[in-house]
């Protein structure tokens, strides 16, 4: 088996991957009349000025969550859930679009969620993240691989989206990807300072709230917050505005480029990050995020992936401007 190179855990991108056969083509979509629902399952987040960033101990400061400042937001609306594999497959079915992991014929999954003949079958894992494996077939449809579906998972966070497939879908479905800052200021839910969404408490009252890795990572979950891989959108409590899954579950895109010291120099009022990069941000970490090795799912923790990168871990929300 293969080793290939990458050296951040929370995200890897199709750069590492020498065999690509990649062919992006841009497919107008449009929405159709009759998708009218695109406020459904939206919240309206009336703006106002917040801390963002953090300046804890134990914060990724390379990655730039520091240091704190004074953010302004304008009211936007924002999907209470992360888009299901549901909804994600209404869009398919009406466009016809083909994402970049079909397109690519490949891509990034967990291991412990591989079947057995999958798992042999695997010809390159991720040097430093072994647990990354290369599994030709994966796509949105069949996460895991051939053989693998979505049928008892539509009520789940659709999956392998790359940043380019997150903006097809906000195109016909009339929304738009959120900027860092308005996706931190919706998770904090109206606290100030505070490590997740519902406090700096990981287990308020020793109860699970959100679904990340529990046990020792990656080889052993125990599951004690219930699941392995992705767990439904709307399992556990919303923060206070009424948002699930801010934390946890999957990651999720945001529309910036990726900077780990643009925002220091940006705009305090509605940022929208660097005019130009190579990777875009994402947001809220994921079913693999423990502390041992990366506890972004704290509401300031931020990484990056090249926008045509795709993963078992990786999903998106929507956000709607209000004019």
């Amino acid at each position: 088996m293969e080793s290939i190179d990458k050296q951040s855990c929370c995200s890897v991108d199709r750069s590492v991957v020498k065999a690509s056969s990649y062919r992006h083509s841009d497919i107008p979509i449009e929405r159709t009349t009759e998708y009218e629902k695109c406020s459904e399952d939206m919240v309206l987040i009336t703006g106002g000025e917040y801390l963002m960033g953090t300046d804890d101990a134990d914060s990724n400061q390379a990655d730039g969550e520091g240091p704190i400042r004074n953010v302004k937001i304008l009211d936007f609306l924002m999907d209470q859930y992360a888009v299901t594999n549901l909804k994600f497959k209404e869009f398919v079915e009406d466009t016809g679009y083909k994402t970049d992991a079909e397109t690519y014929g490949w891509s990034f999954v967990f291991y412990k969620l591989l079947s057995e003949e999958i798992a042999k079958s695997v010809k390159q894992v991720v040097s430093g993240t072994p647990w990354w494996s290369v599994v030709e077939g994966a796509y949105w449809y069949q996460p895991e691989g051939v053989g693998s579906h979505i049928q008892n998972r539509l009520d789940h966070p659709v999956v392998h989206i790359s940043w380019n497939d997150a903006q097809a879908y906000c195109q016909w479905a009339g929304k738009r990807l959120p900027t860092e800052a308005e996706w931190e200021y919706a998770a904090r839910g109206g606290l100030t300072q505070k490590r997740y969404p519902w406090g700096d408490d990981l287990m308020p009252e020793e109860k699970h709230v959100c679904n990340i890795w529990q046990g020792q990572f990656p080889k052993e979950n125990t599951e004690a917050d219930g699941y392995l891989g992705t767990a439904p959108v709307s399992v556990f409590e919303p923060n206070g505005y009424g948002l699930y899954n801010m934390s946890g579950n999957v990651w999720e895109w945001c529309q910036n480029y990726f900077s780990p010291n643009f925002h220091i120099f940006d705009t305090k009022e509605n940022p929208q990050g660097p005019p130009q990069g190579e990777t875009r941000s994402m947001r809220g970490g994921s079913y693999l995020c423990h502390d041992s090795y990366c506890n972004r799912y704290r509401v300031a923790a931020r990484t990056s992936n090249t926008p045509d990168s795709s993963t078992g871990n990786l999903g998106f929300r929507c956000v709607k401007d209000i004019r």
